[in-house]
């Protein structure tokens, strides 16, 4: 069994300095730590895989595919392979966990 606790995972994300902290990857799953700042910009392109954004902590408002919605903890937000996505309007900081299925990417093209 694998066993994550949140709190060593933002001690990690802090001492990376990186928004994205992968802590699992399995072929068909992988799960990451996502935080952004009050006032933070989300730089991330659509991604090849599907994802799962569970918001743990905060307050801000996400894009996809052109419809805004708001967001608070507990949300849960399912954004489709290829669609454009982004927070915004971030209000408190965002504390998430994001889960791609299959792995991230795992669907990308090769570079061959």
């Amino acid at each position: 069994m694998d066993a994550f606790e949140v709190n060593q995972l933002l001690a990690e994300s802090s001492r990376t300095q990186q928004p994205y902290l992968e802590f699992l990857r399995v072929p068909s799953l992988s799960a990451g730590l996502y935080v952004l700042p009050v006032g933070g910009i989300d730089t991330q392109q659509p991604h090849t895989e599907d994802e799962v954004y569970y918001i743990a902590s905060g307050r801000g408002a996400i894009l996809v595919a052109g419809e805004s919605r708001a967001v608070v903890a507990g949300s849960v937000v399912f954004v489709k392979a290829g669609d454009e996505h982004r927070f915004h309007s971030i209000a408190e900081e965002l504390v998430m966990l994001v889960f791609f299925a299959p792995a991230e990417y795992a669907n990308a093209p090769s570079d061959e």
